[in-house]
């Protein structure tokens, strides 16, 4: 490996993290800018609100869709080459809709297609980056680097809407242009990462059917308890999320908030994950996930029926900001824990069975949260939602095998066996 990865110089001395995550962050504000416009523009063109929605919607439906299949052809084939590719492709169809625009000739068909074929590239990128995070950085090193990639999305979200409000009043083609260039930068900064993103292949005796892969990664996760039962968790809590933004939008609007007071609210959330993810690296290192896990979803089901007695909205910025600080703490640390756990040539497939399952959840989340807001009003949703998640804190602490969970980071990948079959967790 590279001599970048020596544990003393850290991850902000690490060469190849520091281009891998500076692509990623201009990438990042480059779609921030996007999906200000992107409803817009298409509001602009149908007046349709459900359009705009469905527009939006794309993007999580192509996860749903392709995910696992992602997550088998990244283990397959070459992450990086893979990466740069789907960079190059998204900045490609970016750009076509910028000319488009320009030219006064884009119209909806284009734009599904394009929400659709990045929906699809973005997947097999985010499915290829997590595979190859423990191989651009050391064990040591991934929570740190985990959290500062929480960290850079969080500080770029606080800032985010107000920079992409002017970047669209500059013109209506410049947040595509934007976008379309951040694409090409992240590829050319992956170009020179001068380190592998995966582990050497093995060798197979006979080729294998895509669904076969698939077969074995879900078989993978369902024979570890731990990723196993902290997955459902997880989708437990983000199907509680799905619902939330709704929910907060609601209660401030019964408040009588203004537009940036509502968004004020917002930036309380983006504020409290950022402080989260600062702190993300320190906690995932010191305590065992287990204890991380149950501690979190107590915090969290405490702190959330406060919505329900928030006075006025900048009070309500003040719950957002403490119950934000969670998730990333705990999405760190089980990041950092199944990373590790998990075999190089499986990663892709583990990354995508998780996060189907987690997506999936927060998706019936928003979906459910309309209608049950509807039926019962905010107030009852936010002690529903707190009951909800008192469920799942109880059930995580009763889980004596995830109550044993070590420290993410003392965890080794976990193989096979002489029979073929993969072990359970060890420690």
């Amino acid at each position: 490996m590279n001599a970048d990865r020596t544990d003393e110089r850290g991850i902000w001395r690490n060469r190849n993290f520091l281009l891998l995550l500076s692509g990623q962050v201009v990438s990042f504000v480059g779609n921030q800018v996007q999906d200000l416009a992107l409803p817009l523009v298409v509001l602009a063109l149908t007046g349709s609100p459900t359009q705009a929605g469905l527009m939006l919607g794309l993007h999580t439906a192509a996860y749903l869709l392709f995910g696992l299949v992602a997550g088998a052809l990244v283990d397959r084939w070459d992450r990086k080459r893979t990466m740069i590719w789907c960079e190059i492709l998204r900045g490609v169809l970016t750009g076509t809709v910028a000319v488009a625009l320009w030219l006064d000739l884009l119209g909806m068909p284009q734009l599904y297609a394009v929400a659709i074929l990045t929906g699809i590239l973005t997947t097999l990128f985010n499915s290829a980056n997590s595979a190859a995070m423990p191989n651009v950085v050391s064990a040591e090193q991934l929570p740190g680097a985990l959290g500062a990639a929480q960290s850079s999305v969080n500080t770029i979200r606080i800032f985010g809407a107000p920079f992409a409000g002017v970047v669209y009043a500059i013109g209506r083609t410049v947040p595509f242009l934007m976008n379309s260039v951040s694409f090409f930068i992240s590829a050319l900064a992956l170009r020179f990462i001068d380190t592998e993103f995966q582990a050497e292949k093995q060798l197979k005796p006979t080729p294998t059917r895509l669904t076969a892969d698939i077969r074995d990664g879900l078989g993978w996760v369902w024979k570890q308890p731990v990723i196993r039962f902290l997955a459902f968790i997880q989708a437990g809590d983000n199907l509680r999320y799905g619902a939330g933004y709704l929910l907060i939008i609601m209660l401030a609007t019964r408040l009588q908030s203004s537009p940036l007071e509502i968004g004020v609210v917002f930036s309380g959330a983006a504020v409290g994950a950022l402080i989260g993810a600062l702190a993300s690296s320190r906690i995932t290192k010191k305590y065992p996930l287990g204890k991380v896990a149950a501690v979190m979803l107590w915090i969290e089901a405490l702190a959330f029926p406060l919505y329900a007695f928030a006075p006025n909205p900048w009070l309500l910025a003040g719950v957002a900001l403490l119950e934000s600080i969670i998730a990333p703490i705990y999405g760190v640390a089980m990041s950092t824990y199944r990373l590790s756990i998990t075999p190089d040539h499986l990663r892709g497939r583990v990354h995508s069975a998780v996060s189907t399952l987690v997506t999936g959840a927060g998706s019936l989340g928003a979906l459910l949260g309309g209608f049950l807001l509807a039926a019962i009003g905010p107030d009852s949703m936010v002690f529903a939602s707190a009951a909800w998640l008192v469920l799942l804190a109880i059930a995580t602490t009763a889980n004596r095998t995830v109550r044993q969970a070590p420290v993410a980071t003392e965890v080794k990948p976990v193989e096979r066996n002489e029979n073929g079959d993969v072990t359970r967790e060890r420690r």
